[in-house]
């Protein structure tokens, strides 16, 4: 969808609406599901849970990247890849930290509709960072109950539009060329509420040829039906053409310039166009028994267009520009009630879903640049069928039992419509997975719970993972569905100016999806299945009221992640290698002063340890520590309210490598971060009272 008709549509919505101001508050219908709480649950549930609200969302941010704020969390690695064509990296204990585009091994969600395919992976650009209330980071064993891909979720609610109409723009410039504004409305009007938002970033990048636009517009209507329903409709749509793909850089490379394309980017002229527009509803009503019965369906549309850094000429190579033409939509249907069995109180939720994704994948021969000759043409259709159920039982005062189970089928289709090879390579391919989890919470003092859990949870194969093997044509059915025993055990603490979190966590993964070897003949990956692997790790996270006008925070993780068993393509035995993309240790650390109403600044610290590029760890990242500073000034003046802000990222401009591209071909690892670099911004915002 083209910028204009974006902001066409989205005019439209917000005239559309009356004016009569009421006192009712539209409250967002969710997905019963697991963390989606207020935080006075918090210390019953058996798992690892982070949430991030508003202000750390949005604090002397640019607002356009979930790596600008997730990097507080412990156990997720979210990093920026200074690549808007690749989007950010995110990573789960280790879950996901292979995918070299898009999250894979992470389940997304905002306002309990799906931001990750039915194949597993995920979008994180289609998260609207803009309208968020907050951000929940679940993980751990209890994480499976989501289903397919689910090592780790992330899921953002959204904030209600404000009771009196409010306008505000929050604009933003900063280092290599990089600006981005944005425009939005809130406003209650009667039962109807309303909140939108558009924005436009624009930016040369850290490296050349990494030019990028990026148009978004998002809409959320919430309105309560009567005293007992509410309904939530919700679109997204992002447009972002030609934006540029600088590639990973070799050591060499590096080591020369580390701010250049490689050559194959400038001869190729490697881009990826995307648009995407999705339309979600989520129905909930309160029944006459106080039985919660929930809705929701979603639809959209994806298009996209890449040129990679080979022609693909060559027999079975399928093309260097790629060609997708998604549909996509699915539906939940959730039940939740409050009871009693055996004489125990007892909340039981139970569901139904189903998700599908029907895809037209073409290719073409890049020739420098310009699309040439067809060499692919076929349709993927990818379908899942889910079932759960989940009780949280209240054993006694201070114990509390979670245990539940999902049952996901995935089915995979592939019609070959590119016959002129002489060869048929359609084929299809079925995986069904049931992940059971049990979690036990004590609750030692008021402030104070100790908690374990266990669970079983499944990864399908993406459809990208699927769609190329090392030689030959069609897609790549050998490639299985990993399968994880989670365990976990922690503890929780929650005083006035003190709150601790701790978890202690063992997983063992049979069939891990790794990056196999390039396809014959050009610089495509494909994806094999290791034998065994380990993750085991501890998570740490401190915040610390110090003084009243000073606040400490830290989140640590030490994570020993390893091969046990893995025979690669070339006959090597890579047992006890470490998995590649993952450090052993990582810290956030920030120390934010407050001395007056309104004005904020802090100083931000990350750090991570070494990192291998490769399944035979014979390619690094070093460790790093990197300084950040940043500070705002919120001022009221009548209706108006004025935030300038300004941050300083590395400020000890130091050379380290941000990401890493895993396995990633012609040894092309590294992405750069920038040296030192500075954003400057004002918001300003207006209230009709």
């Amino acid at each position: 969808m083209k910028p204009t008709a974006i902001r066409v549509m989205l005019s439209s919505a917000l005239l559309c609406t009356a004016t009569s101001a009421y006192s009712a508050t539209v409250q967002l219908p969710t997905q019963t599901v697991l963390g989606a709480s207020d935080d006075s649950r918090d210390l019953s549930l058996p798992l690892a849970r982070s949430t991030l609200f508003a202000d750390d969302l949005s604090t002397a941010h640019l607002g356009a990247n979930l790596s600008e704020s997730l990097q507080r969390v412990p156990g997720l690695l979210a990093l920026n890849r200074q690549n808007y064509a690749q989007d950010v990296q995110i990573s789960s204990r280790g879950f996901g930290a292979r995918a070299q585009f898009g999250v894979r091994g992470v389940r997304l969600l905002q306002d309990g509709i799906p931001l990750t395919m039915p194949d597993g992976q995920g979008q994180p650009a289609l998260f609207d960072l803009d309208n968020l209330a907050r951000i929940e980071v679940l993980r751990g064993p209890l994480s499976s109950l989501y289903g397919n891909a689910s090592g780790g979720i992330i899921q953002g609610f959204s904030s209600e539009g404000s009771f009196y109409p409010t306008l505000e723009s929050r604009s933003s410039v900063g280092s290599d060329g990089l600006w981005r504004s944005r425009l939005k409305y809130g406003a209650q009007y009667g039962d109807l509420n309303v909140a939108a938002n558009v924005s436009r970033l624009e930016t040369n990048g850290y490296r050349d040829h990494s030019d990028t636009r990026r148009d978004m517009a998002n809409l959320r209507l919430g309105w309560d039906i009567d005293d007992a329903s509410s309904l939530t409709l919700l679109f997204n749509a992002l447009d972002q053409p030609d934006t540029q793909d600088p590639l990973g850089l070799t050591a060499a490379a590096l080591d020369a310039d580390r701010r250049q394309a490689v050559a194959q980017a400038e001869r190729f002229d490697t881009r990826k166009s995307i648009s995407h527009q999705q339309l979600g509803m989520n129905y909930q009503r309160r029944l006459a028994n106080d039985d919660q019965i929930t809705v929701m369906v979603y639809g959209g549309e994806r298009d996209v267009q890449q040129f990679l850094a080979f022609p693909g000429n060559s027999q079975y190579s399928g093309g260097g520009v790629i060609e997708l033409d998604r549909r996509f939509g699915g539906s939940e249907l959730g039940w939740q009630r409050d009871t009693a069995l055996f004489e125990l109180p007892v909340t039981l939720a139970a569901g139904l879903s189903w998700g599908y994704q029907g895809e037209g994948r073409k290719g073409f021969v890049n020739q420098f640049g310009r699309k040439g000759g067809l060499q692919r043409n076929e349709f993927n259709r990818v379908e899942s069928r889910e079932a759960y159920l989940i009780s949280t039982w209240q054993l006694a005062p201070r114990w509390s039992l979670t245990a539940g189970a999902r049952y996901s089928k995935v089915n995979f289709d592939s019609d070959d419509k590119y016959l002129v090879d002489g060869q048929d390579d359609s084929g299809s391919v079925r995986y069904d997975e049931t992940t059971p989890a049990l979690g036990l919470s004590y609750q030692w003092t008021p402030t104070l719970s100790v908690y374990g859990a266990i669970g079983k949870g499944f990864e399908t194969p993406t459809a990208q993972e699927l769609a190329y093997r090392p030689g030959g044509s069609g897609l790549n059915l050998q490639l299985r569905p990993s399968t994880a025993d989670n365990a976990e055990v922690g503890f929780k603490l929650r005083r006035d100016r003190t709150q601790v979190d701790m978890a202690l966590f063992y997983t063992r993964v049979d069939n891990e999806i790794v990056t196999g070897e390039p396809q014959l003949n050009t610089d495509r990956s494909t994806y094999a299945n290791a034998g065994k692997s380990t993750r085991r790790g501890v998570e740490l996270s401190v915040e610390q009221q110090l003084t009243s006008q000073l606040t400490g925070y830290l989140a640590y993780t030490w994570l020993d992640a390893r091969f046990d068993r893995y025979i690669n393509g070339n006959g090597d035995d890579l047992a006890d290698n470490r998995l590649p993309g993952i450090p052993r240790h990582s810290l956030y650390a920030e120390l934010a002063w407050q001395p007056t109403e309104g004005f904020t600044t802090a100083l931000e610290m990350q750090s991570l340890s070494q990192r291998y590029a490769n399944d035979d760890n014979s390619a690094e990242a070093p460790g790093y520590a990197a300084f950040n500073w940043r500070a705002s000034y919120r001022q009221q003046l009548g209706g108006w309210q004025l935030e300038p802000f300004a941050r300083v990222d590395n400020l000890t401009d130091r050379e380290y490598i941000g990401s890493l591209i895993v396995n990633g071909a012609g040894a092309r690892y590294y992405e750069p971060a920038p040296e030192r670099s500075w954003l400057v911004g004002l918001d300003v915002q207006y209230r009709w009272d």
